[in-house]
């Protein structure tokens, strides 16, 4: 058959739909084989659909529309691309050869400069720069994050145009006030598919499980002594910095495996246990929230962690993590203090049972030994469910944890 139909694939056991995110070939167009035609979005991440033969390109699904697995979305003529070449171009006349050529249609003009990935998209939004202007080095003329950010930096950087000369505008009036204060418009904006994921699994979450957070506080004087002191030493083996998050995850992972049961998940009747940790770290992108885990975090160095979260997080931010990078994880752990939350109640990760909330690094005075002294502290939550986990080994777990933040040379040493 000349046509063929192009459908969504199936993308794992947990994703039966799809949001059509947008086009990246006009209508009409002539793709070739393996050329990326559009994106979706899943509830997981965003992905790529190629086409699977060259040919004329016949848009189905409409930007924005939900899909199931399996749906048709576009149509490819095999005819013309097979067709497309085989005439030969009458020879150009003196005239035709000084004649100029017609000016490309804006859709062409934007394909002609690749299409920018979703995180050079927002970008260029954000910079106001229009992406026809910016020429692309990604694979097929893809404008990359980089480009996208140097486009916007030349944009600052030029010397704008001179504006044009207005009237004067007339002398506000004592009792004048600015129009946006008066303003009353509003504007609808549909949920993305993953805030959607997002919102349907934190409800799920608070409804399905019997959650409960209990606090402590750490006194973070001797971790942040101990990167002091090695930290210039560290990153020249290593070639990274030691952070707080990879400390809190071998504790977090040293812990877990002592007291197995804030490392389990709930199946039915039946409790599962794990031997591992594998840890989802929370990662804000301009999408939402995701939660990717490292696995098997109790056997690797710091090193290896600060790796991992680095990567990542490049990953998060850039729409590029795999659907096997986004799943799994036995244990989750959330920052809320980089953006300067000094105490919250997280929500737990489910199908997990536990999730530890670090905040942020204040100074307070605390009594110490009998005498008051001022000491960076930071308060930890660790919300858990309570039909796997009793009161008493949640507040053991997370004095555990605080025991080994204050007293790091035990981590280091494994006692």
């Amino acid at each position: 058959m000349p046509v063929i139909e192009l459908r969504i694939p199936n993308l794992g056991e947990s994703i039966s739909s799809v949001t059509f995110s947008k086009w990246l070939k006009p209508d009409g167009s002539i793709v070739e084989m393996d050329e990326p035609l559009c994106e979706i979005e899943t509830e997981k991440a965003n992905q790529e659909l190629s086409a699977d033969k060259a040919g004329k390109l016949t848009w189905v699904a409409k930007e924005g529309e939900d899909l199931e697995v399996g749906a048709l979305f576009a149509k490819i003529d095999t005819d013309v691309a097979a067709g497309a070449g085989s005439s030969t171009p009458a020879p150009a006349t003196p005239a035709a050869a000084e004649k100029p050529a017609v000016a490309e249609t804006p859709a062409a003009a934007n394909y002609a400069t690749g299409h920018p990935s979703p995180a050079a998209s927002k970008i260029l939004a954000e910079g106001g720069v229009n992406p026809a202007e910016v020429g692309g080095t990604g694979k097929d003329g893809r404008i990359t994050k980089d480009d996208a950010q140097k486009a916007v930096e030349n944009k600052a950087a030029a010397p704008s145009a001179p504006a044009p000369t207005a009237p004067a505008p007339a002398a506000p009036t004592q009792n004048s006030k600015p129009d946006t204060q008066n303003s009353r418009q509003e504007r609808r904006e549909r949920l993305t598919r993953m805030r959607r994921t997002i919102a349907k699994r934190l409800v799920s979450a608070k409804n399905n499980t019997a959650m409960l957070t209990t606090f402590n506080e750490v006194d973070m004087s001797a971790v942040m002594a101990l990167r002091e002191k090695y930290q210039e030493v560290f990153v020249k083996k290593h070639g990274i910095k030691l952070g707080f998050m990879s400390i809190f995850a071998k504790a977090c992972a040293k812990v877990l495996l002592e007291m197995p049961d804030v490392n389990a998940r709930l199946d039915g009747d039946d409790i599962v246990y794990h031997d591992f940790a594998d840890i989802s770290f929370a990662i804000s992108t301009p999408t939402g929230l995701v939660v990717p885990p490292i696995r098997n975090v109790e056997s690797l160095d710091y090193h290896e962690i600060e790796y991992k979260l680095k990567d990542l997080a490049a990953k998060a931010r850039d729409g590029k993590l795999s659907l096997e990078e986004m799943s799994g994880g036995t244990f989750t752990i959330t920052n809320g203090g980089i953006f300067g939350s000094l105490m919250s109640t997280p929500i737990i990760n489910e199908p997990q049972s536990a999730i530890l909330g670090m905040h942020a690094i204040k100074e307070r005075p605390i009594a110490v030994n009998g005498q008051v002294e001022i000491r960076p502290m930071m308060y930890l939550a660790l919300s858990y469910d309570h039909r796997v986990i009793d009161g008493s080994t949640s507040v053991t777990f997370l004095v555990k944890v605080k025991e080994l933040i204050e007293d790091p040379i035990r981590l280091f040493m494994g006692i």
